[in-house]
């Protein structure tokens, strides 16, 4: 049991220093094996890189295709397209909820939140310099809209923190909807709450829109293709997914509604597309990244489940009193906290107490379709620390600091959605699901 504290504490902490999960997890699961007992080269070998390739094998197809989609999006115009017709109808009095919909509406779609980043940020800066807004909460905006409602509650969800349980619960996207619903409004509700609090403080104060030295392009309207056109691929996602693909394994349900989104947006944005394949390279090397720090998360999970002290672990996390949507809350919230990833901290949970919390499903009469989503919902929580990858790359990219917007970020994405699985909890024990 001590082992697997260490272990887990030393990927938090390197984790957090910005050290790759790739290379660490192997590392603390080499920890977690000794301290355990297990011989050192088939604790590797076997226990950690089967967890890893039994992952891979099953989740790679979707990591990949939703890579291509969203470059593919992206590449083409059609995100930006999508995101600049909706902000132009919310129009800038509601610049932040503009930003935050357009947001919310491409990664619904399936494109990915790091190609959302992109994509939105000048039309942010635009509706921002226009509404005067202080350029600090564009990160805020951002993150609520790609990070929240749209990855983890909303049912039928296309993003990989909405799938990832399917196969442990045998659940569908669409899995406890009223409670999914209920999370997506407390996100999204909360969040702009929240931020149009911090704009009237900020405005009060005098921090109004700064230009930066380097400013921003301009969006050419005209160079963009029709929105309405833009957005098919998006809705086919959806539709395909929710619609024809439920007799499919889990892991499985996502590639019909990709490889149509991807045909779709290629057919209509040819034109637009003269490098193709290039396009479609890049989008697959992307994922491979994504992949492997996932599977890499998931393999130490699998070396944590052999250890004899696994079984002390399980004891004290399904302990925890009440509901045992609390103690599912509470594993994926800590280890999606202690990997910096919504993906790889709910994969160490599942891979090591999904049966656990199945069977618990069965002997306590909660649906499993309460579990699928609390999981979900809740590896949303504590993911969005300062270390994420995704917060640094937004960060980044809007040129802010930690210190002039993570405190937003985090309200948005980190508070808000710990009140919205509370909420959920408190549904699923009453019977709403």
């Amino acid at each position: 049991m001590l082992g697997i504290i260490i272990g887990l504490a030393l990927l938090m902490y390197l984790a957090y220093r910005g050290m790759s999960i790739i290379w660490i997890a192997p590392i603390c699961a080499v920890i977690v094996a000794v301290s355990g007992g297990l011989e050192l080269l088939p604790a590797y070998s076997e226990t950690y890189m089967g967890g890893l390739v039994g992952f891979a094998k099953s989740w790679f197809p979707a990591f990949l295709l939703g890579a291509i989609f969203g470059k593919v999006m992206d590449e083409s115009g059609a995100a930006r397209s999508v995101a600049y017709y909706i902000t132009k109808i919310i129009g800038t009095k509601l610049a932040i909820v503009a930003v935050v919909v357009a947001c919310g509406i491409l990664t619904y779609g399936g494109v990915s939140l790091f190609v959302v980043v992109f994509a939105i940020y000048p039309l942010a800066v635009a509706l921002f310099r226009e509404a005067n807004i202080s350029r600090k909460l564009i990160p805020g905006a951002i993150a609520l809209g790609s990070f929240t409602f749209t990855m983890t509650a909303l049912p039928g969800s296309p993003q990989i923190q909405n799938l990832i349980p399917m196969p442990y619960f045998g659940t569908t996207p669409a899995a406890a909807p009223i409670m999914g619903i209920a999370g997506a409004l407390v996100m999204f509700g909360g969040g702009i709450l929240w931020l149009s609090y911090r704009q009237k403080k900020l405005t009060a104060a005098g921090e109004v829109f700064i230009e930066l030295d380097k400013k921003v392009d301009e969006i050419n309207a005209q160079s963009l293709p029709n929105p309405l056109l833009s957005s098919i691929p998006l809705i086919l996602v959806i539709v395909v997914l929710n619609v024809f693909t439920k007799d499919l394994p889990a892991a499985q349900q996502v590639i019909p509604p990709l490889v149509t989104g991807i045909i779709a947006a290629i057919l209509l944005n040819i034109k637009r597309l003269p490098k193709l394949v290039e396009t479609i390279n890049l989008g697959a090397s992307g994922s491979v990244l994504a992949i492997i720090n996932t599977s890499a998360a998931v393999g130490f999970g699998a070396v944590v489940r052999a250890v004899p002290g696994f079984e002390t672990l399980t004891n004290f996390v399904l302990g925890i009193p009440g509901n045992p949507l609390i103690s599912e809350a509470v594993a994926v919230n800590i280890l999606a906290g202690a990997t910096g990833s919504a993906s790889g901290g709910m994969g160490i949970a599942l891979a090591a107490l999904g049966e656990k919390y199945m069977q618990l499903a069965t002997s306590t009469g909660i649906s499993p379709e309460a579990f699928h989503r609390i999981a979900s919902m809740s590896s949303g929580g504590l993911d969005t620390l300062p270390h994420n990858g995704a917060v640094l790359t937004l960060l980044a990219v809007t040129a802010m600091t930690h210190k002039d917007s993570y405190k937003d970020i985090f309200m948005v994405g980190t508070v808000i959605p710990i009140v919205a699985v509370i909420v959920g909890i408190i549904l699923a024990s009453i019977g709403l699901v």
